[in-house]
């Protein structure tokens, strides 16, 4: 069994294009997949840690599977952590015990990106960035792999998240950007907003701040629950995400986006209906990020540190208690 370091992932420079590429066969394949449900675990409030099996079938020829694990101890840095562990389902090998870090950041933001391309209205130009860290970077980085017209970027000001955000896109010469101090005029007057803010105890404007046509896709779902009740539409990325939420019986109109995408659901159907996508974040994309990176990894014949059967200690034979 292979260990993949953060490092052996991140010098592989992956094109965001590829992260689009990768969650875009996920999201098709879904029904391909076997998914039970995350277990949830709290400790003290603000510690939890969350468990995610999953298994993708046929991935060239092999059924894969894995585990995935989140945590959070906020006095630690940083304080969430993720760790994939792989398995070829086919015959019960062990691949790779990996950091899941840059996967997460990089698949939540093409996850994103891809509802931006799927169900945005035609010839969007104003998009609203809230919550301005690594998933809004990853997020952006994909939708430019996707668009190469121009387009105006309002980011919420905190901090210096806001200039520093510029500072990394500044080579892009199709953005515009310009910050503002509230989140309802961030969030006026845009054609899509994208909130990567983990926290808000309200939510976080108004209904009339939302203009027709508009797409809001909050990646941690937090802040735009009015959204629930007078949105046109509202798509999730997996049905058990969001049946549990206080307004889910109200939705006026509800799929999955892998139903939309192998034309089993409406999508977008006119320019001025409201759409709201949630996407919670399912393991199977994980999974299939970290089977890609295994055999990039393999086939550049990196030098991985390993764990042996010798190191495990493993039984080779039936043994006896």
């Amino acid at each position: 069994m292979k260990v993949i370091g953060f490092e052996d992932i991140k010098n592989l420079n992956i094109s965001p294009a590829d992260c689009y590429e990768w969650v875009s066969k996920m999201i098709q394949e879904k029904d391909n997949t076997f998914l039970p449900p995350k277990t949830h675990m709290s400790f003290d409030g603000n510690r939890f840690c969350n468990v995610m099996p999953s298994v993708v079938y046929n991935m060239q020829g092999v059924d894969v599977g894995g585990v995935k694990m989140v945590t959070r101890y906020p006095e630690r840095k940083p304080a969430l952590d993720s760790k994939i562990l792989l398995m070829n389902i086919t015959n019960g090998d062990f691949l790779a015990l990996m950091d899941g870090n840059w996967i997460t950041a990089m698949r939540t933001g093409a996850v994103a990106a891809h509802s931006v391309m799927h169900l945005a209205k035609s010839g969007w130009d104003t998009l609203a960035l809230i919550g301005l860290g690594n998933i809004a970077r990853a997020s952006l980085l994909v939708l430019l792999s996707q668009i190469d017209r121009p387009i105006n970027i309002k980011l919420l000001r905190y901090k210096d998240q806001a200039e520093l955000f510029m500072e990394r896109f500044k080579d892009f010469d199709n953005i515009n950007f310009t910050i503002v101090d509230s989140a309802p005029e961030c969030i006026k007057d845009s054609d899509v907003v994208i909130s990567c803010a983990t926290y808000f105890e309200n939510d976080i404007a108004t209904d009339d701040c939302f203009k027709e046509g508009v797409l809001v896709v909050p990646v941690h779902t937090r802040g735009f629950t009015n959204c629930d009740l007078f949105f046109d539409k509202v798509f999730a990325d997996d049905t058990g995400h969001v049946d549990h939420f206080k307004y889910f019986s109200r939705y006026k109109y509800y799929a999955e986006v892998s139903d939309v995408v192998n034309g089993k659901a409406e999508g977008r159907k006119n320019d001025q209906e409201r759409i709201l996508a949630y996407n919670i974040g399912i393991s199977i994309h994980d999974i299939y990020y970290a089977y890609e990176i295994y055999n990039m990894l393999k086939a550049d014949g990196a030098v991985f540190e390993a764990l042996t059967d010798a190191d495990m200690k493993e039984p080779k034979e039936k043994f006896w208690i």
